[in-house]
């Protein structure tokens, strides 16, 4: 029998006859080691543990530490609830029971019969009992006929057997339950020792809202009992940090059914806020020589077709604008992109006015479907905070660092210390998804590999998650209470200026295509503004918060000198409220310190006779009285503190 070579990620490389599995050379390393191997990782794809390996090849063991082995963990669990709801609801239909970021969830159709969320504690029972049997995950390959004849009553899985090639098939099998899958799975269901259903929602079949509405069963595993308490917890405290619960009680923004799904009112305290990073960004925009521009929120059918959005997001766009004259269709700004093309175009540019920089922070529109909706992190209108940098060839890497510089200091000046830069490139499968040359994607790639390089950052590579028009740096952040955010992102496209036909006269005298690069270091104001309420659970820094000061007056005989105290600090450019309402002082604290508001200035008698206040801060108590001028250079001195540093 031929010897082959399994090479390892520390370089480490080992002989074994072919035919060996990754479980076994996981054994051969050490049997405490094999006892926690989910999965492997063999000559880059995922495959169960337990395949045979044929030939020299690289080996990662998965174990739940690794996010692939909690991927295969929480797809075999999926499996495992499917069974479970099979034996009670042996008529259900099941559809498709993918992972997710976090747990699973499976899609079935419960026909006559219904599920409520007091039947879940039953499934989870049964769950934990079909997984102490450690019952083998049975691979089996099969014809599409057989396939669709072993299907003859589920119409959703023949839909996607349909779609198979025959000879590519595969079913899989654990205990009493058979599924359609290709894998990959963890060897047995012994591995699942703790189960949590979540909850149960209405999906539509394939999401597509002009299919049958399905229900969708979210739960969560785990290898250990504790860990599922420590999920729990975590759970706690995401709900207590949720951006739309903090939303409402601290009047930041709102939806009306009236306007619309999806599409977010600002309130004003939410708007002080959003303008403070707005103004924020524009000031470290200024220092690097962006030039700032407008665009329309529309544009021409034609503008999207050039720039490639209509084919590959003509879906997902809102209905055409059909005008008088016959033909003309307008679009909702998907994008703002092609806007800046034509900004460029609109005027002739040598190689000495390169690069330059247009930054707009531009609202888009986008028809997402109404269950993918979630609060501010999903809707259908949102504003970028974009730009759009046109250069010259040999200026790429440079204006790739100082983005991803911008970007770094938004992260530092708003306490996000844990991200990594996932590196985002073409799926080599999937050409199709893309537009552009393989030279001028090639020469993207290198760009962006190079400056992530250069600048030091953490990175993870990812195939398959390029832009259509170019690969990206997409910066992926951890909250508060480690939830991962994509947040920041910069793109290289050497496309986009080919299809508009963007030139510039070079040192030569002869025309060139410029490279343009997009960048959005918030990524959206909305999608922001949430992660970062949860981030910080809505006490955000004093020079963000948009209720800094609340002057609280003793009684109605002091309203007057609280307001003329109001107005002092609003006209510095401390942001005060007034409360006056006819309420106890420890109600008025209390509520003031529920809003979040960081100071606390008490005003009766004493402070009106004597032009001060009573300073209180919120986790800190009582300071004492003051001037109101000492109050404001108290104010003043703490924004500078915390902003010290974060300029360009």
């Amino acid at each position: 029998m031929s010897r082959i070579t399994i090479t390892l990620p520390d370089g480490n490389q080992r002989e074994y006859e072919s035919g060996h599995s990754a479980m076994e050379v996981a054994t051969d390393i050490s049997e405490g080691l094999a006892r926690n191997v989910l999965a492997a990782i063999v000559n880059g794809r995922v495959q169960e543990a337990s395949v045979p390996i044929e030939e020299d090849a690289t080996l990662q063991l998965l174990t739940w530490k690794d996010e692939k082995g909690k991927e295969t963990f929480w797809h075999s669990s999926a499996h495992l609830l499917a069974e479970a709801i099979q034996h009670f609801y042996p008529k259900a239909l099941f559809t498709i029971g993918p992972p997710i970021e976090r747990g699973f969830y499976y899609d079935i159709d419960f026909g006559d019969e219904t599920i409520v969320e007091a039947d879940l504690e039953k499934i989870e029972k049964k769950m934990l009992e079909l997984a102490s049997q450690k019952n083998l995950y049975v691979r089996k390959a099969v014809s599409k006929a057989d396939a669709l004849a072993f299907y003859e009553d589920n119409p959703y899985k023949r839909e996607l057997i349909d779609d198979l090639e025959d000879g590519s098939i595969t079913f899989y099998t654990q205990g009493e339950f058979t599924d359609l899958c290709r894998g990959p799975h963890i060897p047995n269901t012994g591995f699942i020792k703790a189960v949590k259903l979540l909850n149960i929602a209405g999906a539509y079949w394939r999401g597509d809202e002009k299919n049958k509405q399905v229900t969708r069963v979210y739960g969560i595993t785990f290898p250990k009992k504790t860990e599922l308490t420590e999920y729990l917890h975590f759970l706690e405290e995401a709900k207590k940090r949720d951006h739309r619960k903090l939303g409402k009680e601290l009047g930041l923004f709102t939806f009306s059914e009236r306007v619309g799904q999806g599409l977010p009112l600002w309130l004003p305290k939410g708007t002080a806020l959003r303008e403070r990073l707005t103004n924020f960004l524009k000031a470290a925009q200024d220092k690097m020589g962006y030039k700032q521009v407008i665009t329309p929120h529309i544009g021409h059918k034609q503008l999207y077709v050039t720039s490639g959005h209509y084919e590959k997001y003509g879906e997902d766009s809102f209905q055409p604008i059909r005008t008088p004259v016959e033909g003309e269709e307008f679009f909702l700004k998907p994008m703002n992109c092609p806007h800046h093309c034509e900004i460029y175009r609109s005027s002739s540019h040598s190689y000495k006015d390169l690069p330059l920089r247009l930054a707009e922070f531009g609202t888009v529109y986008r028809y997402e479907q109404s269950g993918e909706l979630h609060g501010l992190t999903r809707v259908r209108g949102f504003t970028q905070d974009d730009a759009h940098i046109f250069c010259t060839q040999d200026q790429v890497k440079d204006e790739f660092k100082a983005v991803i510089d911008l970007v770094m200091m938004v992260l530092k000046a708003l306490d996000f210390k844990d991200y990594t830069a996932q590196i985002s490139l073409r799926s080599e499968e999937k050409s199709d998804k893309y537009i552009g040359s393989d030279e001028n994607w090639n020469l993207a790639e290198q760009a962006i590999i190079e400056a992530s390089a250069e600048k030091g950052l953490k990175t993870v590579t990812v195939h398959g998650e390029a832009a259509f028009y170019g690969p990206k740096l997409d910066f992926m952040v951890k909250d508060a209470i480690g939830r991962q955010w994509q947040l920041g992102t910069i793109q290289v496209d050497y496309n986009l200026p080919d299809r508009f036909e963007l030139e510039y006269k070079g040192a030569d005298n002869q025309m060139h295509r410029p490279v343009m690069i997009h960048r959005a270091p918030f990524g959206s104001m909305e999608r922001f503004v949430a992660v970062l309420t949860e981030h910080c659970a809505g006490e955000f820094p004093l020079w963000l918060n948009p209720e800094q000061v609340s002057v609280l007056s003793l009684s109605e005989k002091f309203n007057e000198y609280a307001a003329r105290v109001s107005r002092e600090l609003n006209n510095c450019d401390i942001r005060a409220s007034v409360d006056d309402r006819n309420e106890t002082v420890g109600k008025k604290i209390r509520d003031a310190e529920l809003r979040k508001t960081q100071y606390m200035l008490i005003v009766g008698e004493n402070e009106a006779l004597s032009d001060t206040v009573s300073v209180r801060k919120r986790h800190e108590g009582d300071l004492g009285g003051m001037s109101i001028s000492s109050f404001q250079k108290l104010i003043e001195k703490e924004v500078e503190a915390q902003l010290e540093g974060f300029t360009l």
